[in-house]
């Protein structure tokens, strides 16, 4: 499991003396724990008399919930490097970007934007989208095929100009 594994890296990366990374994966660690009570409440709420244990086996993320975390937490990353190259913090900017390089260790790996715009144009077909309007429908459907191997943005892009042609 995706959240096992980014512990057990932390852990390792303090052991070696890595403040660096160990700090890097912690700040994970807890963007994904407080995502997972954020569900565990929902859940608690939903179903009042459910048992703890069972309540905390349900509000376990999993790896494609990670997915989208990690792909959250590098998207204020790159925000923030506009902000601190726009301030003139190149420094600052250098460290987001070694941030956002070990944050992406933990993705699958990457769709080229060829295969992306392939499997958006098939979607696109299979939904009978023919205008932005229809943009909804062909962005749920490519979320359950590409699933974590693009970045939302990517994807929107990507069907955005080919529902504009």
């Amino acid at each position: 499991m995706l959240k096992k594994e980014i512990q057990n890296d932390a852990v390792e990366a303090l052991k070696k003396g890595n403040s660096f990374l160990s700090g890097v994966l912690r700040m994970l660690s807890a963007s994904i724990i407080s995502k997972e009570k954020e569900k565990r409440y929902k859940i608690s709420i939903e179903n009042k008399d459910m048992p703890e244990e069972e309540l905390l086996e349900k509000s376990e993320l999993s790896d494609q919930e990670i997915i989208q975390i990690i792909f959250s937490e590098i998207k204020k990353r790159r925000d923030a490097i506009v902000l601190y190259i726009q301030g003139k913090r190149q420094e600052l900017a250098q460290k987001e970007e070694k941030e956002i390089e070990a944050l992406q260790k933990y993705l699958p790996k990457q769709l080229s934007e060829e295969e992306i715009k392939k499997i958006a144009a098939e979607s696109i077909e299979i939904t009978g989208a023919k205008e932005l309007k229809d943009m909804g429908k062909v962005m749920q459907d490519l979320n359950s095929k590409i699933g974590g191997r693009v970045e939302g943005s990517q994807l929107s892009k990507a069907v955005k100009e080919l529902l504009s042609k």
